[in-house]
């Protein structure tokens, strides 16, 4: 996912987004904790992806309050 795909989401949908990858992100860490993760490579790029999300959102609340 890239930050210009995220910049043309409103703050319902990134939230929504950001929802859908914590939930990915519990899941990943459960799979690694039972030994069942395929792609550890999955962890680092939700991690990655979660702060994309939420740097987008701080960027549109930033420009909504000025």
């Amino acid at each position: 996912m890239k930050a210009s795909e995220l910049k043309n989401k409103s703050l319902d949908e990134l939230q929504d987004e950001l929802l859908g990858l914590k939930k990915e992100q519990f899941n990943l860490r459960f799979q690694k904790a039972t030994g069942q993760l395929e792609k550890p490579s999955r962890v680092r790029e939700v991690r990655r992806d979660i702060a994309r999300v939420q740097t987008v959102q701080q960027q549109l609340r930033a420009e909504a309050k000025a």
